[in-house]
């Protein structure tokens, strides 16, 4: 054999191998493969395993068929009332028919970024007809299934199945939401001003209650303290009269008594009389029934 014929025969048996290891490829587990003869497509293989296929002539492009996750940028939505919200979404998303999502988005990014218009303008058709208190409140599970509906519809024609989209997050946009702080802090501060007047007037008329119920207790105890002195007076007037009335002498000297402890207490001590005075005549001599001074 010549040296002609060997190389040959190496370069055909080189041409056969490469031909070989190009007639299969492996499919693996939760992967989706579109064939493609001439640009054409055949049947899809979703089974894993080892596969025959047309050497350089067929193309095999692999789907990923498992559970994708989507998050969108944060979109700004005005709501039926006007008011303006941002919103987080959560998406995920399988591709359901591998031939039609590659004649439509042919790719996974094209088809992130064609979702994510689709959730975007769902949201804005969804939300623009609701009120913020309906968000925040038990119909937000129905409003994101109804999102969720309007997206599947229009992510279907992609090839593409939507499981769920959540929405993660609805809030005020932080301009917004100073301004209500702000605003809820003033009507608090209006609604502590009010209270503490009010609060402030209760007192001054329960302090005015009270002034007016010391001064009546005050004036019927000096009424009865009056009375019960002008009786304590009578009673004393009348002992002293009798006294006065059994032994005229005692009551005389027992008055002088009371003059001397009055005079004397308010002099302290030194009183300047003359000897002379009727109100000495005691310490002069002038005694109880002989006069001699006790």
């Amino acid at each position: 054999m010549s040296q002609a014929m060997r190389i040959g025969m190496l370069i055909a048996l080189a041409l056969l191998a490469v031909a070989l290891s190009s007639a299969f490829y492996a499919l693996p587990e939760a992967t989706q493969a579109l064939p493609l003869r001439f640009g054409r497509p055949l049947a899809i293989e979703s089974e894993p395993g080892l596969k025959l296929k047309w050497p350089f002539i067929d193309t095999i492009i692999y789907f990923d068929a498992r559970l994708l996750s989507l998050e969108p940028p944060t979109e700004l939505i005005i709501l039926g009332d006007q008011k303006r919200i941002e919103v987080d979404t959560y998406t995920q998303f399988r591709i359901s028919d591998p031939l039609r999502f590659n004649q439509t988005v042919h790719t996974l990014q094209q088809a992130r970024t064609e979702l994510s218009q689709i959730v975007g303008s769902s949201l804005r058709r969804v939300l623009g007809q609701i009120q913020l208190h309906a968000l925040l409140s038990d119909e937000r599970r129905r409003i994101t299934e109804t999102v969720r509906a309007d997206v599947a519809a229009s992510a279907q024609p992609l090839g593409i199945e939507v499981a769920d989209v959540n929405i993660r997050r609805a809030d005020l946009p932080p301009e917004t939401s100073s301004a209500i702080y702000d605003r809820m802090a003033s009507e608090r501060d209006r609604e502590a001003k009010e209270l503490r007047a009010q609060g402030f007037e209760w007192a001054q008329q329960i302090q005015a209650r009270a002034d007016r119920e010391r001064t009546i207790l005050l004036a019927e105890a000096q009424r009865e303290a009056k009375i019960i002195r002008a009786e304590g007076d009578a009673e004393a007037n009348r002992l002293f009269a009798e006294a006065f009335g059994k032994d005229p002498q005692f009551f005389a000297f027992y008055r002088t008594m009371q003059s001397y402890r009055q005079a004397l207490a308010e002099a302290h001590p030194t009183l300047v009389l003359s000897p002379n005075t009727e109100l000495l005549r005691y310490f002069n001599g002038d005694g109880l029934g002989t006069g001699t001074p006790r």
